[in-house]
């Protein structure tokens, strides 16, 4: 059977298409994708003009699967593996690497022209994994084995929604035992932040979300406030201006507001300057949990083996691949946290 992809040829020009996939090359692993989560970064691809990839673009970048070959010099990898796919891997090589501030890595490796269409051109994978597709090739730093007792659907959770909410609480933010938190945004990343404020300690985790159905959701994963309250640690996975502002104005003195959404191009938010002095306000932002694929991933699994983490209950639905385009279209909908697609 062929492989397939899908494929953005331009802004909002999608197709479910055949692609070629080659096989590994020195360093790289060829990974037979069984679920892929549906994220809005893969909209904001669509709609920013390709956010910085060169069309055509192969989208997705939320995978688990099967390590089917490895190129010459993978050792840590092994065909049969279970893995999930990161797109934050560390290069080893860059200043900040060499530093040994991974987290912050200026050149995550890529597997570059391993996957085309089918007369040739080159595919430019999603954030270098582009996991809409039956299978892909990426670096082996991208791949982390994780056991197979955890099912694929919620395995796929781990390289982007989970790892981006949890480690924003633990890596970015740095929440502490006791901190009051407020996560403005309940859908995929914003329940993972609540789960993380969760396993840090926090004394309070207000989840606010225009969708009143959402932060009554958030409850049944540890939130503990449906009501905005001063907080220590404001976490805007929105990424819009009324969103910002409301976070700024929930900190309590000395507090810190983490941006983890992605905001459209050109927007903007105003900030009462005197005011942010005077609260000592901190303002980050989150790259997606600055996370580290090969030390982040297994913990996480780890703790959804344990249930610690319930990437169960955030699945919503799974679907075939064929079925991305109304995948895309319900993102955000009432009662959706996350979709996975299995090719």
């Amino acid at each position: 059977m062929a492989d397939q992809g899908v494929v953005l040829s331009g802004r909002d020009a999608v197709a479910l298409e055949e692609i070629d996939v080659a096989p590994p090359e020195h360093g790289e692993v060829l990974v037979r994708i069984e679920a892929t989560g549906v994220c809005h970064s893969d909209q904001h691809v669509i709609q920013e003009d390709g956010w910085g990839h060169t069309y055509p673009v192969l989208l997705g970048h939320e995978g688990a699967g099967i390590v089917e070959s490895v190129g010459d010099g993978v050792t840590s990898l092994a065909p049969g593996d279970r893995v999930v796919l990161g797109w934050k891997p560390a290069c080893g090589e860059c200043a900040r690497c060499l530093a040994g501030r991974p987290r912050f890595c200026l050149r995550p490796p890529a597997a570059v022209g391993r996957v085309t269409r089918r007369d040739g051109t080159p595919l430019t994978p999603v954030l270098r994994t582009g996991t809409f597709a039956t299978r892909t090739v990426v670096p082996a730093a991208a791949v982390v084995a994780v056991p197979a007792e955890l099912p694929a659907e919620q395995a796929c959770l781990i390289g982007c929604a989970v790892a981006t909410g949890v480690m924003s609480v633990l890596e970015t933010a740095k929440v502490r035992e006791g901190d009051r938190v407020s996560v403005i945004g309940c859908g995929a990343v914003g329940l993972s932040v609540v789960q993380g404020a969760r396993i840090a300690g926090a004394s309070e985790i207000h989840a606010l979300d225009l969708d009143p159905a959402k932060p009554e959701q958030a409850l049944g994963f540890g939130a503990t406030d449906v009501e905005p309250g001063r907080s220590d640690v404001v976490f805007d996975v929105v990424g819009r201006r009324a969103t910002f502002e409301q976070g700024l104005s929930l900190l309590a003195s000395g507090g810190t507001l983490v941006l983890i959404g992605l905001s459209p191009g050109g927007e903007t938010a105003a900030v009462d300057l005197p005011r942010l002095f005077a609260r000592r306000a901190h303002i980050v932002v989150s790259h997606g949990g600055d996370h580290l694929p090969a030390e982040d991933f297994p913990r996480l699994a780890r703790w959804a083996l344990d249930g610690e983490l319930n990437l169960a209950a955030m699945v919503s639905r799974v679907a075939p691949l064929d079925a991305w385009d109304e995948a895309l279209r319900t993102l955000g909908d009432a009662g959706v946290i996350r979709t996975v697609l299995t090719p």
